[in-house]
């Protein structure tokens, strides 16, 4: 059957609608409650749709909480050759009736197709079965009629460059040649969106579960008062945990500090980043940040502290071009300067040389 699906649902399927960041949101509407998102039950409400998927076939990747992927190749023969519709009609309604959320289903010959179709799926997009299926050799009558920013990876800024050159829709960006796309937004770029428009992915749909975070942590010896001595040890964890993301050629969103105070009590303070980074700088400073937070909530001697990255994703060569017209807390010269400290650090070892404490204690 050679097809990719993409089934998904929203979070507000759990009450809660996720959307613009949450201090936009409270900037905009000051006054508005905020209610915490019930995580424990939504981790568990993926891993029972997840396993009525897998009944359907044993490839099914989970691209997040609440977005699967399932390679359909060669099950034809399994459903008696029915239409692909309709199979995904009847995934979508075991998922229905055994876990209680409606999901949306695309259904294409690549994970980028599927995934644009199963945002055409959606109930507020007109779609009367929540199942939209691109059929092979459809794909670019598809993709013509979509907007540049319906593209993953396409943010604000890139679509302000593209809007310059008079180009929203995909169907107008189709009809340059390549040369002209990497001209305006260099090779790489360039290569990346020509490819993108016209639904060119070759990554494959993958079961197997990457990391969910990575860290570092320290129980120290003497329970330390100093900010200055905290904000070193910080550094110190920043910078190894930093090295193992780059080492498994993952980028992280999200930095998490951990502090134990004296009498035991364990607090810790999160900060999810504007796009993915791996390098020293941009993770120490959040770092830095949340840790001026959580001391500023409660000053007391520390007797642990902790560094850990989440919201992980592969490391993109071609993708980390886009980063040139989108607002980034990552430099090319941060990464350049990561991987130099990495190459010492391996030949004289572990620690030889750290980032330096830039920022007083209380920023």
């Amino acid at each position: 059957r050679g097809v990719v699906t993409s089934a998904s649902y929203e979070t507000r399927a759990y009450g809660v609608r996720s959307g613009m960041p949450m201090s936009q949101a409270m900037r905009l509407c000051p006054n508005a409650v905020r209610v915490g998102v019930p995580g424990k039950e939504c981790r568990q409400k993926s891993r029972e749709i997840r396993t009525v998927l897998q009944r359907f076939t044993p490839v099914v990747e989970a691209a997040s909480i609440d977005e699967f992927y399932l390679d359909m190749t060669g099950t034809d023969q399994l459903y008696g050759g029915e239409p692909l519709e309709t199979t995904a009609g009847r995934i979508r309604d075991a998922v229905l009736t055994e876990t209680g959320v409606a999901v949306s289903i695309g259904c294409g010959s690549s994970k980028l197709i599927a995934k644009l179709a199963a945002k055409q799926a959606k109930p507020h997009r007109g779609t009367s079965n929540g199942v939209k299926v691109v059929p092979a050799g459809q794909e670019l009558a598809f993709l013509a009629g979509l907007q540049l920013a319906d593209i993953p990876g396409i943010g604000p800024r890139l679509q302000e460059k593209l809007a310059e050159r008079g180009l929203t829709t995909i169907s107008e960006a189709l009809d340059l040649p390549e040369g002209a796309l990497t001209g305006w937004l260099g090779d790489r770029a360039g290569r990346w969106l020509y490819r993108r428009i016209r639904g060119l992915d070759a990554a494959p749909v993958s079961p197997h579960a990457p990391a969910k975070s990575m860290s570092h942590e320290e129980t120290f010896p003497v329970d330390i008062e100093s900010d200055v001595d905290l904000n070193r040890e910080l550094l110190r964890l920043s910078g190894r945990v930093a090295a193992d993301l780059r080492g498994r050629n993952l980028k992280a969103r999200t930095v998490t500090v951990k502090l134990r105070d004296t009498d035991f009590t364990t607090r810790q303070a999160s900060r999810t980043l504007a796009r993915p980074v791996d390098s020293d700088r941009p993770i120490g400073t959040a770092a830095r940040r949340l840790l001026a937070q959580l001391r500023r909530d409660r000053r007391v001697p520390a007797r642990l502290l902790g560094v850990a990255l989440s919201n992980l994703g592969p490391s993109d060569a071609e993708l980390d071009q886009l980063s040139l017209f989108e607002e980034s807390d990552e430099s090319e010269r941060d990464r350049q300067l990561s991987r130099v400290v990495d190459d010492i650090n391996a030949r004289f070892g572990r620690d030889h040389i750290l980032r330096g404490n830039t920022m007083g204690p209380h920023q």
